[in-house]
């Protein structure tokens, strides 16, 4: 069993900046997936950014260039640094954690961000 525990999300305005970070506990054993989704109201869950172990990050389209993903091994945490946050960031983000080794996906409760003036 693998455990995620979030923080960051709140209120910020539009061109702000926010730091989500996530720590994952538990049956931590192998190289792994680790990043984030986003579930606004009425959409489907879709991905942010993720990162496996040491490799390039993978970004959404829509966050290129003002989201950055990065992680510290040495604490099983990943960190999503938003910036230039637009109303369309909005959302419930989602931490996610999967071992390369097998199938199963790992959530974290969620953190609502919220952009607005």
């Amino acid at each position: 069993q693998v455990q995620l525990g979030e923080s960051g999300g709140g209120l910020v305005q539009p061109g702000g900046s926010r730091r989500l970070s996530c720590a994952a506990s538990g049956s931590i054993f192998s190289t792994n997936v680790m990043g984030w989704y986003r579930q606004a109201p009425g959409k489907q869950r879709e991905l942010v950014a993720t990162v496996t172990g040491d490799r390039p990050a993978n970004y959404a389209d829509s966050v290129k260039g003002r989201f950055t993903i990065s992680r510290d091994n040495a604490k099983n945490t990943v960190y999503l640094q938003m910036s230039s946050l637009k109303p369309e960031d909005t959302a419930v983000y989602y931490c996610y954690f999967r071992r390369i080794t097998d199938t199963l996906n790992y959530w974290g409760q969620g953190t609502q961000v919220t952009v607005s003036s």
